[in-house]
C-alpha cells in the first residue's frame, strides 16, 4: 500500500480516562468489527485486564477508513495507563508518527497524562488532544482545556470533544488522524528494516513477532534475519491485526503487522530487534529500545518441589510476552528451589503472579518484595543487590545506597498539607508546589523507591478520596543508613523473611513484623520465639505459647505428688520437643513483611 495513505498512531492517557473505550468505538464505527462482535475492552484479551478494567499489554489493530474517496489504513496501538507499564507506552510511541492524548472532561490533566504527553513530545510525535467523557452530567470543559494549555503547552482550541462511551463526535477523531498525523516516511527500494515492537508465544504456531516496517517490504517465503540475535528463518505467514490475525500478501513501508517464522525458542527473539533480509541485509539496525530496568524483586517458589520445571516453563512464556519482566533460579533454606523475579513495580508483580495462578493453575509461594540497592565496598567495588540474602558483612560496606524517585502528585488543593506530611514521614525531600487552578495542585517530592512501592498509591487514594494521582521516575541512587533485618524463628534465621530497612525505622518495623508473624504461625506443642535481629542484636521479640494438655484432669483428689510427677513428665517432653521439633511456617507468613509495612 502507498505509504501516503497510512497513519500510525497511539492512544495515550492517564489510567481510566477511556483509552480502551475509544479504541472500541474506532473499531465499531469504521466497520472493522460488527455490532454483534462488539464488546467492552475488545483489545484487552487477558482475563485479568477485563476483570480489573485496566490495560496491561499494548495491543495493535489495523483499521480501514474512507475519506473523500480515498481509503486510509490506520494502525492503532492501544497502550496501558498505569505508571508500572510506562515502558509499554514508550515502545508503542516508537512505532508511531502521532498520538491521541485523551483527557477526562471532569478529572482533567492527571499525573500520567503529563508523563505520557512529555514522552510523546520527546520522540517528536504529532499530538491530537481529545477531551473524553463530555456526556457526563458534571464536566469542566473550559477549566480542563485551560489545564491542557497551561500544563502541557498544547493549543486548547484544536482539542476534540467526544464521548467514547456513546460514540458522540468519534467521526471527528478519524478526520483528525488523517489530516493532522503525518504519513510514515520509508523507501520501498531500500533494504528491509522492520522494528520488532512486541511478540507473544502461541503453543501451536510458536513465536508471533509484531513488526513495524520502516524501509523495504516483506512477504511470505522471504528468508529473514533478526540482526541483534543473528537468527535466520523463513517467513511462514505474514499478516495484520484486524483485530484478529488476518494473513496478507505483503507488508510495505510504514505498515504494521505480524510474522510467523516457526521459531519455538522463546529467547531467540528480543523486543527492539531489527528484521532484515538474510541476503540483501541492511547496514545498520534500528535504534531499538532501551532495556527496561526492573526495580522491584521477589522470590517465587512452587508449593510442591516437583513443580520447579513447570514454573520455569511458564515464566519463560510470560517473559516473551513481557520483556520488562525477568527471572533467574535461586535457592532458599526455607522454601527450596525457586526463582528471583524482577518487575517494574508492585502492580506489575501482582499481575504476573495472578496470571501464573489463574491462567496456568500454578500453586505458588511468593516472598515479600524489595527494591534494588547498590553497595559500595571498601575495596571500591559496586554491588547490585536485589535480594536481602546477598547483603555482605557490614564490616566491608563503605556505602549503602537506595534508589530515589522523583514523584509528581496531582491532588485537590485542600489535600496538599496531607500529602506533604505523608511524604515527610517517608523520608521525602520537598522540591516544588505548583497550583494548576483554584482547586488542584502539583506537589513534587524526591522519595526513596522503597517507601513508594509498598502502599503509597493506596495511601494517596485514601487521603484524597480517590482524586489524587501520582507518577514517578527513577533519578538515581543515594547513600542512606540502611541495614539488613533478619527474622529468627525458634533461634534459626529464615532467609525468605529477611528485609532491608532504614536504621531509624528498624525497631518499629521489627516489632510490627514479629507481631504479624505471631498471628500467621500456628501454635505447636512447644513454645516458639519470634525475633527480629540486626547482626547479632535482637531488636524485637514475640513468643507463641505452646499447646498445653491438662495431664492432671483424671487425678481426682489423692496425693499431690502424683500430679507433680505428671507435670514434670510433661515438662520434660516439651523440653525435648522444643529441642528437636521443627516449626511449620505457612505460605501467608512470607508476605507478612508486606502486610506489616502496610499496617505500620
Amino acid at each position: 500500500m502507498d505509504s501516503r495513505f497510512i497513519r500510525n498512531f497511539s492512544i495515550i492517557a492517564h489510567i481510566d480516562h477511556g483509552k480502551s473505550t475509544l479504541a472500541d468505538q474506532l473499531l465499531l464505527q469504521s466497520g472493522t468489527i460488527t455490532e454483534r462482535e462488539f464488546e467492552s475492552q475488545i483489545l484487552d484479551d487477558l482475563e485479568i485486564e477485563k476483570e480489573r478494567g485496566i490495560t496491561v499489554k499494548a495491543r495493535s489493530v489495523t483499521i480501514n477508513y474512507e475519506l473523500e474517496g480515498d481509503t486510509y489504513e490506520l494502525n492503532l496501538i492501544d497502550t496501558p495507563g498505569h505508571v508500572d507499564f510506562h515502558y509499554e507506552v514508550n515502545r508503542s510511541l516508537a512505532a508511531c508518527e502521532g498520538a491521541l492524548l485523551l483527557v477526562d472532561a471532569f478529572q482533567g490533566v492527571q499525573a500520567q497524562t503529563v508523563a505520557n504527553a512529555y514522552a510523546a513530545i520527546e520522540v517528536d510525535l504529532e499530538i491530537v488532544t481529545v477531551l473524553n467523557k463530555i456526556d457526563l452530567q458534571v464536566v469542566r470543559v473550559d477549566e480542563v482545556l485551560e489545564e491542557v494549555e497551561n500544563i502541557l503547552g498544547l493549543p486548547s482550541e484544536d482539542a476534540l470533544k467526544v464521548s467514547a462511551k456513546t460514540g458522540l463526535n468519534v467521526d471527528t477523531v478519524f478526520d483528525a488522524i488523517v489530516k493532522k498525523i503525518p504519513p510514515p516516511t520509508g523507501d520501498r527500494n531500500k533494504p528491509l528494516k522492520a522494528l520488532v515492537f512486541d511478540s507473544k508465544f502461541d503453543k501451536y504456531r510458536g513465536v508471533v513477532t509484531y513488526v513495524r516496517v520502516v524501509d523495504g517490504a516483506i512477504k511470505k517465503g522471504d528468508t529473514i534475519q533478526f540482526m541483534r540475535e543473528g537468527v535466520t528463518s523463513e517467513v511462514i505467514e505474514i499478516g495484520q491485526f484486524r483485530p484478529n490475525l488476518v494473513p496478507c500478501a505483503e507488508l510495505g513501508p510504514g505498515q504494521v503487522g505480524y510474522l510467523l517464522t516457526g521459531v519455538k525458542e522463546l529467547s531467540r527473539i528480543t523486543i527492539g530487534d531489527t528484521v532484515t533480509m538474510a541476503r540483501d541485509s541492511a547496514d545498520e539496525p534500528l535504534p531499538g529500545y532501551q532495556k527496561p530496568k526492573q526495580m522491584v524483586f521477589c522470590g517465587m517458589y512452587p508449593l510442591d518441589a516437583t513443580g520447579f520445571e513447570s514454573l520455569r516453563e511458564e515464566l519463560q512464556k510470560l517473559s516473551l510476552n513481557d520483556s520488562s519482566f525477568s527471572f533467574q533460579p535461586e535457592t532458599s533454606d526455607a522454601l527450596g528451589f525457586g526463582f528471583r523475579c524482577g518487575f517494574l513495580g508492585m502492580l506489575h508483580m501482582e499481575i504476573i503472579q495472578q496470571r501464573l495462578e489463574r491462567e496456568q493453575d500454578m500453586d505458588l509461594i511468593q516472598t515479600a518484595p524489595n527494591v534494588t540497592y547498590e553497595i559500595l565496598t571498601k575495596t571500591g567495588e559496586t554491588m547490585i543487590i536485589d535480594n536481602p540474602q546477598d547483603v555482605p558483612d557490614p564490616m566491608i560496606i563503605s556505602e549503602f545506597r537506595e534508589p530515589i524517585a522523583k514523584v509528581s502528585f496531582i491532588v485537590p488543593a485542600e489535600n496538599v498539607g496531607t500529602i506533604m506530611q505523608l511524604s515527610q514521614d517517608r523520608r521525602g525531600i520537598y522540591k516544588n508546589t505548583e497550583y494548576l487552578g483554584p482547586h488542584r495542585a502539583q506537589v513534587i517530592y524526591e522519595l526513596p523507591l522503597s517507601e513508594i512501592v509498598y502502599d503509597m498509591y493506596d495511601k494517596l487514594k485514601s487521603v484524597t478520596r480517590g482524586y489524587g494521582t501520582m507518577d514517578y521516575e527513577i533519578i538515581g541512587y543515594a547513600a542512606a543508613d540502611l541495614v539488613k533485618m533478619d527474622i529468627l524463628v525458634k533461634g534459626e534465621r529464615v532467609d525468605a523473611l529477611s528485609t532491608i530497612v532504614h536504621r531509624t525505622t528498624s525497631e518499629r518495623r521489627g516489632r510490627a513484623l514479629v507481631k504479624r508473624l505471631k498471628t500467621e504461625i500456628n501454635k505447636h506443642q512447644f513454645e516458639i520465639a519470634l525475633q527480629a535481629a540486626i547482626g547479632g542484636k535482637i531488636i524485637a521479640r514475640e513468643t507463641i505459647s505452646a499447646f498445653r494438655k491438662n495431664v492432671t484432669a483424671k487425678c481426682y483428689g489423692g496425693d499431690i505428688t502424683r500430679k507433680r510427677k505428671l507435670l514434670e513428665k510433661q515438662k520434660e517432653g516439651k523440653k525435648r520437643m522444643k529441642q528437636f521439633g521443627s516449626v511449620e511456617i505457612p505460605q501467608k507468613a512470607f508476605l507478612s513483611v508486606l502486610e506489616a509495612n502496610r499496617e505500620e
